[in-house]
C-alpha cells in the first residue's frame, strides 16, 4: 500500500512539473536596441486573433550583448538570446549552449550619428567630416566600444574613416546604445553614435545628421537562437521570423539581413 501511494504522489508531482514547465514563460535576452520593437511584437503574441492559441507568456531581459552573453555564459535561465552582432552569439556556440539548428540571422540595421539640437544640420560622414570640431569641449555619447556591439561598429566607422583619434578622449562610453541614445535626448551630450533604429524610436527628441557608409564597418547583423529545447521557445522564434513580427521590426527601421 505504501509502495503504491507513493508511485501516486510520484506521477502527481512529475505531471506537475511537466505542467508548470510548459506553462513557464518564454524568457528572451535581447539587445537593448531591440527594446521598442520587441515590446510591440511580445504585446502582440498572445494578443492577434491569429495568435497561436497555446502561447505562453513571454518575458524580456533587455542589455547590452556582451552582458547577455556572459549572463548566459555564467548559466542564467534564457530561453531565446538574440545578439546585435556574431561575435557574441558565436561564443554562446562554442560553448554548446545552443539549440543545434536554431540559429539564424533575423535582423540588419545601420549605423547613425545624432545630435540633440533639433536644428542641427545634416552632413554628410566622410574622412572629410570635421566630427572634433563639432563636439567642441563636449562630449560624444556611444556604447562602450570594446564591448557592446553599437560601440564597436562605432569605433569601427570611425577608425576606418579616420576619425577616432580625434575625437576617442571625448567619447562617453555608455553600457548600452539605448543608454547612449539617453545621454544625447536629454543633453548631456550634444552628439551620439546609435543604430539608426535608435533614433526612430526616440522620435524627436535627438536628430539624424548622417548615416554611416555601410562598408565603414562590419554589416550590423541581429543572429537569433534558441537556448532550450522548448517547443515555446521554436514557437516564439518562428513567429520573430513570420510576417507579423517582421512588420513590426521593419516599422521601427530594421532591415532584412
Amino acid at each position: 500500500m505504501k509502495a503504491l501511494l507513493l508511485s501516486v504522489i510520484l506521477a502527481l508531482g512529475l505531471g506537475s512539473a511537466s505542467a508548470r514547465a510548459e506553462d513557464a514563460p518564454v524568457t528572451v535576452f535581447a539587445a537593448a536596441s531591440l527594446k521598442t520593437a520587441l515590446d510591440r511584437i511580445v504585446a502582440d503574441w498572445a494578443a492577434k486573433p491569429d495568435a497561436p492559441p497555446d502561447a505562453v507568456p513571454v518575458r524580456v531581459s533587455y542589455a547590452g550583448s556582451s552582458a547577455l552573453a556572459r549572463q548566459i555564459l555564467q548559466g542564467a535561465p534564457a530561453d531565446i538570446f538574440i545578439s546585435a552582432n556574431a561575435d557574441w552569439m558565436d561564443r554562446v556556440e562554442a560553448e554548446g549552449l545552443l539549440v543545434p539548428g536554431s540559429r539564424a540571422d533575423l535582423l540588419g540595421n545601420a549605423l547613425v550619428l545624432i545630435a540633440h539640437d533639433p536644428d542641427a544640420a545634416p552632413v554628410e560622414i566622410t574622412a572629410d567630416l570635421p566630427l572634433a570640431q563639432m563636439l567642441g569641449e563636449d562630449r560624444l555619447a556611444m556604447a562602450l566600444v570594446e564591448a557592446v556591439p553599437a560601440g564597436i561598429y562605432g569605433r569601427a566607422a570611425l577608425s576606418s574613416l579616420g576619425l577616432w583619434d580625434s575625437v576617442a578622449a571625448r567619447v562617453a562610453q555608455a553600457d548600452n546604445v539605448r543608454a547612449a541614445l539617453a545621454l544625447v535626448s536629454r543633453g548631456e551630450a550634444p552628439l551620439g553614435i546609435t543604430y539608426a533604429t535608435d533614433a526612430h524610436a526616440a522620435g524627436d527628441a535627438v536628430q539624424v545628421l548622417g548615416t554611416f557608409p555601410p562598408d565603414s564597418h562590419p554589416p550590423i547583423i541581429y543572429p537569433a537562437a534558441a537556448l532550450r529545447d522548448r517547443p515555446e521557445a521554436a514557437a516564439f522564434l518562428d513567429w520573430l521570423r513570420g510576417p507579423q513580427a517582421q512588420a513590426i521590426f521593419a516599422d521601427e527601421g530594421f532591415t532584412t539581413p
